[in-house]
């Protein structure tokens, strides 16, 4: 068995991309798209005309209107491979905008349903500011799940947790970056690897809070740098990997065993926490690199998404 098939007996697969025809090599459950991996995309040959038809099927829409068009067609494309669910991202622009992010998503839904999409089969990806995590609270309460995005910090996920939020993605590879940066000449990579990696430790502590709780929200580990950082942390309820990486994971035969539990995390000693607003924001702001590294995904996402509207601009 490789290491792939392995790590499907304990968690769930998703591959992250907006290349549709890389995704039914690999098999997995669920797909995730964002404003970046989109770019990357209709950059492409192949997926070029999806952009081109979209503008030329509906001349004189807003600009905002055919970006989300457009979204969903490659969701839908993604939605035709998967037998799952697809996460499909709002525009990083809104992130700080609870009401502008509530209307896009029910717009996205609604696109979706015009396709014949059932709603359980999307997932809407909101950033995790606080703006951000109360308009997925509210989408929620409508019946339309989320997936909150940029999610560095253990008060993120418990302020995901309180809004009942369907999945949470922390991102693992980006927190595993600062610390390095931050460490510079001091760092020792075999002492950061597997459960010592930054990345890895933060996605742990998150899972085993919600399984001690018995809070309900998936918890799916994303942006990966190494197989290493995903072998880890099988077990999580869902972990979204690259292409590259599904690749590497099935070329190899090494052996993989689960290394989170549920049971597990139920016999430890945790402490229950909330947050409101002033509390949240007081722990974000403490937390140096989850400050940093949101911010920078939201500017990053941002001008993504600005490129794109030049494409479509230009086509």
């Amino acid at each position: 068995m490789n290491q792939l098939d392995a790590l499907k007996q304990f968690t769930t697969v998703v591959a992250d991309t907006g290349d549709f025809k890389q995704i039914e090599a690999y098999q997995p459950t669920d797909a995730t798209t964002n404003p970046s991996l989109i770019l990357k995309a209709v950059q492409k040959p192949e997926y070029r005309s999806l952009l081109t038809d979209t503008v030329a099927q509906f001349p004189g829409r807003a600009l905002d209107e055919i970006t989300d068009r457009l979204l969903v067609r490659f969701g839908c494309e993604i939605l035709s491979i998967v037998p799952g669910r697809v996460s499909t991202e709002v525009d990083a622009r809104l992130s700080f905008d609870s009401n502008a992010t509530i209307t896009r998503a029910e717009r996205i839904i609604e696109l979706y349903q015009a396709q014949g999409i059932h709603i359980d089969r999307v997932l809407i990806k909101v950033a995790s500011t606080w703006e951000g995590i109360q308009a997925a609270a509210e989408l929620e309460r409508r019946g339309i799940h989320t997936n909150l995005t940029l999610l560095f910090s253990f008060c993120q996920a418990v302020a995901c947790g309180q809004a009942r939020v369907q999945l949470i993605s922390p991102f693992v590879g980006r927190i595993y970056d600062w610390y390095k940066k931050s460490a510079g000449a001091g760092w020792v990579e075999a002492d950061n690897t597997g459960a010592h990696d930054p990345g890895v430790q933060s996605v742990t502590q998150i899972y085993n809070y919600y399984k001690k709780f018995g809070i309900a929200t998936e918890v799916m580990g994303a942006s990966f740098r190494n197989v290493g950082q995903i072998i880890a942390l099988a077990g999580c309820d869902l972990l979204t990997i690259s292409p590259e990486l599904l690749a590497t994971l099935a070329q190899s035969t090494a052996p993989l065993t689960r290394a989170l539990d549920a049971q597990s995390a139920q016999a430890l000693d945790l402490t229950p926490v909330n947050f409101d607003e002033a509390s949240f924001r007081f722990a974000l702001n403490q937390d140096a690199m989850a400050t940093e590294k949101l911010a920078e995904g939201i500017r990053a996402f941002c001008t993504d998404a600005a490129k794109l509207d030049q494409l479509l601009l230009g086509s």
